[in-house]
């Protein structure tokens, strides 16, 4: 009994258990346990009625583990509301347990029951430290963090979660009495963290508690790249943009900003609230007109509170039109959107003017015109196209695709091709390319029509009414006809009536002459002078006839040309030769221009001759008595021209190109005038020989001539027709 009331003492109440089989001995509170038997082996004892039901469920385990392997155990409960300590030891095979009344200031010290569970069950590191700073107690997360077998072993071995720079600050804290708050970086349970670490001093020591903050930092991190990428993002924008915080600050603007308000960058770097922008913005005119810019003010800053996004038009005084959303923010604060649509209302104004435009246009063509998009939807037409095909501006309201249109218009067109060619244009998708077509409608009226791919896809389809057009081309085109077939038979006519004619006129000529022989017997002068008169009629009329055998030869194509080489100088004097009679009997000298070594070219010497020959006839025709005509050959690089230069009256430039034409007559002296035919010979023969005849007045008076006969230039056998 004595070492009983020794195991005892110092305690309210105490349960012993000597040896194995023997009943407890029951002191102070624990007598309440007097039917308490003997435990048996492996069995725990109830405590229930001693220390409560509650208490006594909360010791089961350490109770089992003193019973079955005497392992001791210390534990601060609460019994009827009075702080107790709990105590088990195992002693040579005897177990105690005894508990003892704390006192008010180890009351306070210690935690109750339900925060020794919490201690125990939570995840976060938790420790106490005593006044020296060592480790007393750690939960099992401690223990896990470090690496410990067991919580025990932690606090024997001293292994530390905090590295040694975390503790001395830690230290440092705790002996000002303040508690140490931080966030340190640590290797816990093989990976890095990142630890949010609280101590807090107390009477006997310190106790903290860790909190892992690894992924809350990561979150922080991303955040923050996410938010830089955003306003980076935002800083692009051609959007204005400002962010305000719940102060009314500004915490955010993008550059489009600073140029839309002409801010300065400085100060707005400031951070300035607001109503100091405004006001800023309102000196610079760069916020609408207000009567009452307080109250304007105010309304703004209901954005602050409201919970929907507020739309509103700023009208600036510089003619600007600016879109505002004012979008709450989640944290509090208002962000600002500021769309700059002067450009794009003035461009869509212009635009809706250009559309009319095109349509009052449109509307005033006489061409029918309809346009149909990519999709083969009529999109757009004109009056003209509706009074062409007969159509209805109902009829053609929802847009009707190609095949519809077609179909509206078949009663007008039969079953043409044309619609088909049409639409094949509209709605290819590669290799588009424009069509241009003809219909003959069935009520006989004829349309020239276009189908033109458009760059947006679309096709433009125009039809021309060319009914009358292509009535007149019609009838000029038989009319043309019988005109041809009329010159063929009149150059047939005349060719037939010139042949026959040489005949009997060649029996005139040889008859003439053979009464000028003496043989035939002697005339008196005035049958002599009859005679003279009727051989140069003869000669006249039989050079008249050649020419026109010529003409119609050529108008045949089947004059041809014996191409030799032509001496120059000869071929000149020779013509001058041959209109010798001539020049005597009008009172005109012929004189002869032409270099030594002029020497030969390639013609038809024939026909170059006839040239001469005729434009020396016009000029001496066209030259008063007395005055001298100039026949001249000049030698180029690339051609041989012939010049006739005469002296007379000249000729007007409106006539230049009217005297090739046949039976047409220029000026003479005298009243010499021929037929018209000679220089339309003479064009077209220098037109076989591939060169040119020109026409213009001299430089000292008269008219000049001038044949290009080219070197090099192929001759064609034939004329043109």
């Amino acid at each position: 009994m004595s070492l009983a009331a020794l195991l005892g003492a110092g305690t309210d109440g105490a349960a012993i258990w000597l040896g194995g089989t023997e009943p407890p001995l029951l002191m102070g509170a624990a007598g309440c346990l007097q039917t308490l038997a003997a435990p048996v082996a492996g069995d725990v004892p109830d405590l229930s009625l001693w220390l409560g039901s509650g208490v006594a469920e909360s010791l089961a385990d350490p109770l089992s583990g003193l019973f079955q392997r005497d392992e001791p155990f210390l534990r601060d409960v609460a019994v009827a509301g009075v702080m107790m300590c709990v105590e088990g030891k195992a002693v040579a095979g005897n177990r105690v347990v005894t508990t003892r009344r704390l006192s008010a200031s180890e009351a306070g010290a210690v935690s109750t029951v339900p925060f020794q569970d919490l201690f125990r069950a939570s995840t976060l590191p938790v420790w106490q430290r005593d006044l020296e700073g060592r480790l007393v107690r750690v939960n099992p997360a401690f223990a896990a963090a470090v690496g410990g077998a067991s919580p025990e072993d932690v606090c024997t071995k001293g292994l530390e979660l905090l590295d040694q720079p975390a503790r001395e600050a830690s230290a440092a804290a705790r002996r000002k009495g303040e508690p140490y708050q931080a966030r340190v970086r640590v290797v816990a349970g093989g990976r890095r963290q990142i630890l949010d670490v609280l101590e807090v001093p107390g009477p006997q020591g310190s106790a903290g508690l860790a909190v892992d903050a690894t992924a809350a930092e990561a979150l922080r991190g991303e955040i923050e790249r996410t938010i830089a990428a955003h306003r980076r993002t935002l800083d692009q924008l051609a959007t204005a943009v400002a962010m305000f915080g719940p102060d009314e600050r500004l915490q955010f603007h993008n550059s489009a900003y600073e140029r839309l308000f002409e801010l300065d960058p400085t100060f707005l770097d400031e951070r300035p609230t607001e109503s100091e922008i405004l006001e800023r913005m309102r000196l610079a005119r760069r916020v609408p007109e207000q009567a009452d810019f307080r109250a304007w003010r105010e309304h703004l800053r209901e954005a602050y509170r409201a919970i929907e996004p507020v739309h509103d038009w700023w009208h600036l005084p510089g003619g600007q039109m600016l879109r505002v959303v004012a979008t709450p923010n989640a944290e509090g604060g208002v962000t600002y959107l500021f769309e700059d649509l002067s450009e794009r209302i003035s461009l869509e104004s212009r635009y809706n003017s250009l559309i009319r435009i095109q349509g009052e246009t449109l509307d005033g063509l006489a061409e029918a015109v309809a346009v149909f998009g990519s999709d083969g939807r009529l999109r757009l037409y004109n009056q003209a196209f509706l009074a062409l095909w007969s159509l209805s501006a109902q009829a053609l309201g929802e847009r009707p695709h190609i095949d519809a249109v077609a179909a509206m218009c078949r009663p007008l067109y039969g079953e043409t091709g044309t619609w088909a060619r049409i639409r094949s244009v509209i709605t290819a998708i590669e290799h588009r390319r424009g069509e241009q077509l003809r219909l003959e409608r069935a009520d006989g009226r004829v349309l020239d029509g276009a189908a033109q791919p458009l760059p947006d896809g679309g096709t433009m389809v125009t039809f021309r009414d060319v009914t009358d057009s292509v009535k007149v081309e019609r009838a000029l085109i038989e009319r043309n006809e019988a005109l041809e077939a009329a010159d063929v038979l009149k150059n047939a006519f005349v060719g037939h009536v010139s042949y026959h004619l040489r005949t009997p006129l060649n029996t005139l000529i040889g008859y003439a002459h053979m009464l000028g022989e003496t043989a035939i017997g002697p005339l008196n002068d005035r049958q002599r002078e009859f005679l003279d008169h009727v051989r140069q009629s003869s000669d006249t009329l039989r050079a008249l006839i050649d020419d026109i055998l010529d003409l119609a030869t050529i108008d045949a194509g089947a004059m041809a040309l014996d191409l030799g080489e032509v001496d120059v100088r000869g071929t000149l004097e020779g013509v001058a030769e041959a209109v010798r009679d001539l020049l005597e009997q009008v009172g005109v000298a012929l004189r002869i221009e032409a270099p030594a070594d002029v020497g030969h070219f390639v013609a038809d010497g024939r026909r170059v001759r006839q040239i001469l020959f005729n434009l020396l006839s016009n000029a001496i025709a066209a030259s008063p008595s007395g005055s001298t005509v100039v026949l001249s050959a000049e030698r180029r690089p690339d051609a041989v021209v012939l010049k006739v230069r005469d002296e007379g009256t000249g000729i007007s430039p409106e006539l230049t190109d009217r005297l090739f034409d046949r039976f047409e007559t220029g000026p003479s002296a005298g009243g010499r005038g021929g037929v018209g035919l000679g220089l339309s010979i003479v064009r077209s023969f220098m037109t076989l020989h591939g060169g040119t005849v020109t026409l213009q007045p001299a430089p000292s008076g008269g008219t000049l001539a001038a044949c290009f006969f080219p070197l090099d230039a192929p001759r064609r056998s034939e004329a043109a027709a």
